[in-house]
């Protein structure tokens, strides 16, 4: 593999750092992204395990980095009190972003589209909406999630209790389905090439008409070798956007029970 790469190890592309960052560590392309995402992503872990030490344990399912409490609003807290939450939030946008943009360099340099950063931007945005966005709108940081994978769990959950019955929210609603329906896409699409490429003992390999064939019969229609990867970004895109729409409208734009909500059906006309 290490061969067949040099072909396409090309200079240039870069967005900043000219000739002196343009270069791989082993397999890894680099450049000056490549060096704040790694900066940013090893400050951001160092300050979880600063955390860490201030106690009260050191069991990692329990370690929480809490974000500032809601008097604090939009300023900066004490380290101690919730700035600790801030620089790694800092850090870690930091790590997200230049990650994006060493994938754009990359890009540039192999002369293809920027599907890949492009598609991880929107997981950027579900992220950044959590911890900026919907804080911002709703007036303080301590909207934030607070790190950590039990602490993280139970901000879900009370939230979700926050407004009632967090599913009637129509923008989980659109995200639960194009998760869901990625995930079917994607079992669809990689079953059916394992099944055409693995044929049993003694049978030959089959092909892309053998695929296109197999959904024909089965649902009517063949999306297609290259149209079955749109759909899928298309998919997973919008799961993606549709969680960050339903958590940043939960606060800023409502902030009554979500099956209150739906009040405007139980008006509509009783069609016969």
């Amino acid at each position: 593999m290490l061969s067949f790469e040099r072909k396409y190890r090309v200079r240039g592309g870069q967005l900043i750092g000219g000739e002196s960052l343009d270069f791989w560590i082993g397999p890894f392309y680099v450049g000056f992204f490549g060096i704040t995402a790694v900066m940013c992503a090893l400050m951001g872990t160092l300050l979880i395990v600063l955390g860490a030490s201030w106690g009260p344990t050191w069991n990692l399912w329990q370690i929480s980095i809490a974000p500032p409490d809601l008097k604090y609003g939009l300023g900066v807290a004490p380290l101690r009190e919730g700035g600790l939450w801030q620089a790694i939030t800092v850090c870690a946008i930091g790590a997200f972003v230049s990650w994006a943009l060493r994938e754009v360099e990359i890009c540039r340099k192999l002369g293809i589209g920027f599907h890949i950063p492009f598609a991880f931007s929107f997981a950027i945005l579900a992220y950044i909406t959590l911890v900026v966005i919907r804080p911002v709108l709703m007036g303080a940081w301590g909207h934030g999630f607070p790190y950590g994978i039990m602490s993280h769990l139970d901000w879900v959950s009370n939230t979700g209790y926050q407004y009632l019955h967090f599913h009637y929210n129509p923008g989980h609603m659109l995200g639960i389905a194009f998760f869901f329906t990625t995930t079917l896409a994607l079992a669809l699409h990689g079953s059916l090439i394992l099944s055409a490429t693995n044929p049993g003992k003694g049978q030959v390999v089959k092909t892309a008409e053998h695929e296109n064939t197999f959904f024909r019969d089965v649902v009517g229609y063949s999306i297609g070798a290259l149209a079955i990867h749109r759909l899928g970004l298309f998919l997973a895109l919008s799961a993606a956007f549709w969680s960050a729409v339903c958590i940043v409208i939960s606060g800023p734009f409502w902030t009554h029970g979500w099956p209150e909500w739906w009040s405007w059906w139980l008006q509509m006309p009783n069609w016969r």
